[in-house]
């Protein structure tokens, strides 16, 4: 009998799947498992579990959502890059990718795709990413090589938004969704002092005069992204 060819022979890449929603993480996990070359070695339902079952499990590739409940997905991300930079990340979230996509890119995750996509497209942006390549779309692909060329075509709505750093950026989101100073503090586990710090710059990076005008255009531009 002619041997098997190293297509059937490989072991199947390890995912690790992070995801506060149990039906998605299942869905997820049913879809990865359907495929030869793919398992799920194990699931996490926060940042801190995740590095955990990192640590554990050795995963060859961790999908991770942007939103989770005890730590941003920008914050999890770097994390995950400090203390495993071996391990590539793929993102997956809800939202927008002109929001987050490029972000992530910068902070070292290899891939973006939102949840909205087909099945099709999830494995192939897995397998492209374990391949050693980076997945977005070519939309998103095209506005980080204008941002890398120093591009002066036209901005996309919000386009703004892209002068914040990323802990700004969720400073500024939260604010957008009505968040007080107070709790904006506790979901990003700092102190009310360090918000108003980043309050302070995001007023100048966008030219806004005082905290009123700051949460008009937080609020005005979170309805744009609804």
């Amino acid at each position: 009998m002619a041997p098997k060819s190293s297509d059937h022979t490989a072991s199947p890449k390890r995912v690790l799947i992070v995801d506060d929603h149990p039906v998605f993480r299942a869905g997820l996990t049913g879809l990865v498992g359907m495929e030869p070359d793919l398992a799920v070695c194990g699931e996490a339902h926060d940042a801190a579990q995740a590095m955990a079952a990192i640590s554990r499990f050795k995963p060859d590739l961790v999908m991770m959502d942007m939103s989770l409940p005890d730590k941003s997905g920008l914050e999890a991300l770097k994390d995950v890059r400090a203390e495993h930079p071996q391990i590539p990340v793929l993102m997956i979230s809800m939202h927008d990718e002109t929001l987050y996509a490029e972000r992530v890119i910068r902070a070292g995750g290899r891939g973006y795709i939102m949840k909205q996509e087909g099945p099709e497209r999830v494995i192939h942006a897995i397998r492209k990413v374990l391949a050693g390549g980076i997945s977005v779309s070519e939309r998103i692909s095209s506005l980080i090589l204008d941002a890398l060329a120093g591009s002066q075509g036209p901005q996309q709505e919000g386009a703004s938004v892209t002068k914040l750093t990323d802990r700004e950026f969720e400073v500024y989101r939260l604010i957008g969704q009505g968040k007080e100073p107070q709790e904006v503090a506790r979901l990003l586990h700092l102190s009310v002092k360090t918000v108003d710090t980043h309050r302070s710059q995001i007023k100048r990076k966008l030219g806004l005069k005082n905290n009123t005008e700051l949460v008009h255009h937080a609020t005005r531009w979170a309805a744009e992204q609804a």
